[in-house]
């Protein structure tokens, strides 16, 4: 029988998940707002919705609708890599894949303050996409909860080839890039450096620095992750909680 206790957790894990979820993608879309380059997981997404608005036989889907449909070809690349060792319980990025793709969309309409023409205020919007990004990642590590389908497929083929997973994630970043440019010259006519730029370069790096940084600093979300009030303290305990750590 599944405890009362158990079900609080599990909701208030997913809570948090979702509200990680959500950082990452304002990240994406402040990355996408810079015009420098988004980040790596939205270079072909962003291509693919540029080309929608250019041909006719392509779907005029959004950069979110073009993540969830990447993140499925994740999941199945998974199952095809892993075969009788993928668990099914990780059919679960599916829906961590459509959540990130709705929140996407919300956030690049959120974001269209951001657009500008002057480079200096792009870098910073490029600098702080990047950052956000990489404390959104950091919290969802943290949550431990289903894998995103981006991490999910690295963490197939480390499994299958014996790669580390350093490694793995970044031979599948710069073939998503590569894949990218390649198809800005196939569908866009040329290299579209406001999708896949110098900002792209620096995010490769550099949220992977920001990802380890915060995580040494994270030590207030661990708290909050196993925050468990009884039920009717819950909302008044958890404000109290949060205003604490203000």
């Amino acid at each position: 029988m599944i405890k009362k206790e158990e079900v609080i957790s599990f909701v208030w894990q997913h809570i948090l998940l979702l509200v990680s979820l959500y950082v990452m993608t304002f990240g994406v879309a402040a990355c996408v707002r810079s015009q420098l380059g988004s980040s790596v997981i939205s270079t072909i997404p962003y291509v693919m919705a540029s080309a929608g608005k250019m041909l006719d036989y392509i779907p005029r889907w959004t950069i979110g609708g073009y993540t969830i449909m990447m993140n499925a070809i994740f999941v199945v690349l998974q199952i095809l890599i892993l075969r009788r060792n993928f668990e099914w319980v990780q059919l679960f990025q599916l829906a961590i894949g459509f959540i990130f793709g709705m929140f996407i969309d919300l956030n690049m309409v959120l974001t269209q303050w951001m657009v500008s023409e002057n480079i200096l205020v792009n870098a910073l919007v490029q600098i702080a996409g990047c950052t956000i990004l990489g404390f959104g990642i950091a919290m969802e590590v943290k949550c431990g909860s289903v894998t995103m389908p981006g991490e999910g497929i690295s963490i197939a083929i480390h499994k299958v080839t014996g790669w580390p997973f350093p490694k793995a994630k970044i031979r599948v970043d710069i073939t998503l890039v590569v894949l990218a440019v390649l198809f800005c010259f196939l569908l866009l006519d040329s290299w579209k450096w406001e999708i896949v730029g110098i900002g792209t370069l620096f995010a490769m790096v550099y949220v992977g620095v920001t990802v380890r940084l915060f995580n040494k600093h994270l030590a207030w979300f661990d708290r909050l992750l196993h925050y468990r009030p009884g039920c009717r303290r819950y909302v008044y305990g958890l404000a109290r909680y949060i205003r604490r750590q203000m």
